[in-house]
C-alpha cells in the first residue's frame, strides 16, 4: 500500500467498482518515489477543491496494477507515475512522470469542469 493520504486502490476489481460508481476519476499509479510522491501530494491539496472529482492511488508494482499498466494510452509511457484520468469509465486523458499542480489542474478544469458536465 501507498503512504498517501489518498483513497488506495488494491485490486482489479475495486478498479471496476472505483469506475463503475464514480462519473469522474483520477487514479495515480506509482511509487513512493521522487516523481510520484509530489503527484501523491498535488491530489492530496486540491481534492477539497474538485469534490465532483474522486482521487486514487494504486501501487505501480502490485500486480493487480496490470488494470493501468496494460492501457492502450499508457504504451510507451517511460516514466511514473502514469496518472489516467477517467470520465464514466473510459480513459479521456493519461499523463506520465512528475506534474505540477497547475498541470493537474489545466487537466481538471478542462476534462472535468461544471461546464463540461452542464
Amino acid at each position: 500500500m501507498l503512504y498517501t493520504n489518498l483513497k488506495h486502490i488494491e485490486t482489479a476489481e475495486d478498479h471496476v467498482n472505483v469506475l463503475s460508481e464514480n462519473e469522474n476519476v483520477v487514479v495515480i499509479c506509482g511509487r513512493m518515489g521522487p516523481m510520484c510522491i509530489p503527484v501523491y501530494g498535488v491530489a492530496e491539496a486540491i481534492e477539497d477543491d474538485y469534490k465532483h472529482v474522486k482521487f486514487y492511488d494504486m501501487e505501480f508494482d502490485n500486480p493487480e496494477s496490470h488494470v493501468i499498466r496494460n492501457l492502450p494510452e499508457v504504451n510507451g509511457f517511460m516514466g511514473i507515475p502514469f496518472t489516467i484520468y477517467y470520465k464514466d469509465g473510459k480513459v479521456i486523458r493519461a499523463t506520465s512522470g512528475i506534474q505540477s499542480k497547475a498541470q493537474v489542474q489545466a487537466i481538471l478544469d478542462s476534462k472535468f469542469s461544471a461546464a463540461v458536465n452542464a
